[in-house]
């Protein structure tokens, strides 16, 4: 029944009269003047205060008010599937002004550590069977593929799943949301694999007080801690004469094999570890992520289409 109640959806967003998902304006998608206010002026960065722990830099397309929430509302709640191209296009600027803060893709030529993965940040299973579909990851499909017209290589990746139920985010504010968050999100079986064909920009449809983007990057990061960890146990072995299966463990490693990102009972304080801010680990190996920047698997950015007003950088410059 989800599936057709999707495909009656999509139907009827191509042969009906459409309607502005912003004002209302009659057969149109978006019009002229919404547009503008979604994609019009320059992707911000935002910050929200407080800042999560763990939360990567975000850029924002547009703030989160008026035909702008509107038109993510209609794409969210009310099944305005035709909305995802435009929220899509305003999201790939978000990326690409993201990208270009950290020096990820500059000069010719493929970007020798794969393409950009954009990582969805998933909405609960119940809130998916409700909507028919995940806002998050159809916006993320339409922003890659203007990435990709654009020239840019990139493709979505989502990988992240929610592992815990969690308790419904209106209402909270943001410490509850983050203690209702931390240890939510999980990297799905194989997910590790496919993370190493690129580094990686955290995507969703919009940001309030970054609670969800700070667990999306801590689950990423933790895959990346677990192979960074196995790596140099086999690079350790392999200095103290082991076997010469090490290389292939090596490699195993490097593309995730084994690895998980769940970890059980984790609190707010054990997210500041898990996310880099602090050392230790098994053998005395680190567990800090590497420092090259825009490695693979590397958390980048985050980028969303909107974010509430309030937690534009600029307001407070």
């Amino acid at each position: 029944m989800e599936g057709v109640r999707r495909w009656w959806q999509e139907l009827a967003g191509l042969v009906l009269p459409a309607e502005c998902g912003g004002c209302g304006s009659a057969r149109t998608v978006l019009c002229p003047q919404c547009r503008t206010a979604l994609s019009g002026a320059a992707p911000f960065r935002v910050r929200p205060v407080p800042e999560p722990p763990g939360l990567p830099a975000v850029h924002a397309a547009a703030r989160y008010a008026d035909e702008v929430r509107a038109a993510l509302l209609a794409h969210k709640e009310r099944g305005a599937l035709t909305l995802a191209r435009p929220l899509g296009a305003a999201l790939a600027g978000a990326v690409r002004a993201g990208v270009g803060e950290v020096g990820w893709g500059e000069g010719e030529g493929p970007h020798p550590l794969g393409d950009l993965l954009l990582v969805p940040v998933p909405s609960t299973r119940a809130a998916v069977r409700a909507r028919g579909h995940d806002p998050a990851r159809r916006i993320a499909l339409a922003a890659a593929g203007e990435l990709r017209r654009a020239g840019v290589p990139a493709r979505v990746a989502a990988v992240l799943r929610q592992r815990r139920a969690v308790a419904d985010q209106a209402g909270l504010d943001s410490r509850q949301r983050l203690d209702n968050l931390v240890g939510a999100l999980t990297v799905v079986p194989g997910g590790a694999r496919v993370l190493c064909g690129g580094p990686v920009v955290l995507v969703d449809d919009v940001v309030t007080t970054g609670a969800s983007l700070a667990e999306a990057a801590r689950a990423v990061r933790a895959v990346r801690s677990v192979r960074a960890v196995r790596v140099a146990a086999a690079a350790k072995r392999a200095g103290q004469g082991e076997s010469g299966r090490c290389g292939e463990e090596a490699k195993g490693a490097l593309c995730g094999e084994g690895a998980t990102a769940g970890y059980v009972g984790i609190t707010r304080e054990d997210s500041k570890k898990l996310s880099g801010v602090e050392e230790g680990g098994a053998d005395g190996v680190s567990l800090r992520p590497p420092d090259d920047v825009g490695g693979a698997g590397d958390v980048l950015c985050a980028a969303v289409v909107a974010a509430s007003p309030d937690s534009f950088e600029i307001n407070r410059n």
